[in-house]
């Protein structure tokens, strides 16, 4: 393919650009809850990790909270005896994730199905049941507390409104997007979606379909412990939730909320899942997860993909002038 190719798949939106620009202005706004959209940019992080195997890959995982649970396991050990810098400290929980991601790569790429699933969430439940256990190292349910994070950059500390976490969170979700984004929009991303539509004529091609298979475990196992070290040092702290089920079933809620094999779709998808969690949960703290759930229920039935992709099928149809199935909903 030319190199003209790649650059107009590489070309940024105007949509794009007034993305990532509303998150810069959200800091200025009076009254904005920062540390709720710090949280919302950590979600949208984790998201993408997961959207990289499940969207352009189509690997499935049940247990995509481990490789959150050990880059927020290895900043929360760093911060508590010692090692206090935070940049360092994502690099290294990075390197932790990652290395357990390719490992968790090599073991599944002959999986498929029920078997795949099971071996992720398996992991999953090892890893839940050890730090749950491991009251003496970990915490158990009480979490690993003592955990000091040093300013970032030696000058800007951690305040209690969030104002340096939030800006921290941004620049570094910003720049790994930028990565995620530069790959997808490469050969190998090229590849990895032939890979998810038909492995068989990929290997045919001669396209080494396991190694991308393991390479792309391995990135994605990166960025979940990115998103978890983000968490623990803006938070400070961290508990066995944060390996738990659960949060890899929220993990998926949020991919089908905003849609899958979309860049901006587990941001989107963060931000809907996020806020309605904490509208429903301030209205009826016992049963907000029925509402989300029924939410849910509503936006598969409308937005068969998710709200982003959907909403860009209908943009598309309109443009063209064609009409709309009822499945779809017009923005």
């Amino acid at each position: 393919m030319s190199q003209n190719f790649f650059r107009a798949r590489a070309r940024w939106s105007p949509w794009e650009t007034a993305f990532w620009l509303c998150w810069a202005i959200a800091f200025f706004v009076p009254g904005a809850n920062l540390a709720l959209l710090t949280q919302v940019l950590v979600w949208g992080l984790f998201a993408l990790s997961l959207d990289l195997l499940l969207g352009y890959r189509g690997i499935p995982s049940l247990g995509h909270a481990a490789f959150f649970g050990i880059g927020a396991y290895t900043a929360g050990y760093l911060g508590k005896f010692g090692w206090t810098e935070p940049i360092s400290g994502l690099v290294l929980a990075a390197l932790m994730a990652g290395l357990v991601g390719l490992a968790t790569g090599r073991i599944v790429r002959g999986l498929h199905g029920v078997g795949l699933l099971m071996v992720t969430l398996g992991l999953n439940l090892l890893l839940y049941d050890f730090v749950h256990r491991s009251t003496e190292l970990t915490g158990g349910d009480d979490g690993l507390q003592g955990i000091t994070i040093a300013p970032v950059l030696g000058l800007f500390r951690f305040d209690m409104f969030g104002r340096t976490g939030y800006v921290y969170v941004l620049a570094v979700v910003f720049v790994l997007f930028l990565l995620v984004r530069a790959l997808l929009h490469s050969a190998w991303g090229l590849a990895l979606l032939g890979a998810r539509d038909n492995a068989r004529r990929m290997t045919m091609l001669g396209a080494p379909v396991a190694n991308d298979l393991t390479s792309a475990f391995g990135i994605s196992a990166a960025l979940a412990g990115v998103a978890g070290a983000l968490l623990t040092q803006t938070t400070q702290f961290v508990s066995p939730e944060v390996l738990s089920f659960q949060r890899s079933a929220d993990l998926l809620v949020v991919l089908v909320i905003g849609g899958a094999a979309m860049l901006y779709g587990g941001f989107a998808g963060a931000l809907a899942f996020l806020v309605l969690r904490d509208l429903l949960a301030a209205l009826n703290p016992i049963y907000w997860y029925f509402w989300i759930g029924l939410v849910l229920v509503l936006i598969v039935a409308f937005f068969r993909k998710g709200i982003l992709p959907s909403l860009h099928a209908a943009w598309l149809r309109r443009r063209r002038n064609l009409p709309l199935p009822a499945t779809e909903v017009a923005p």
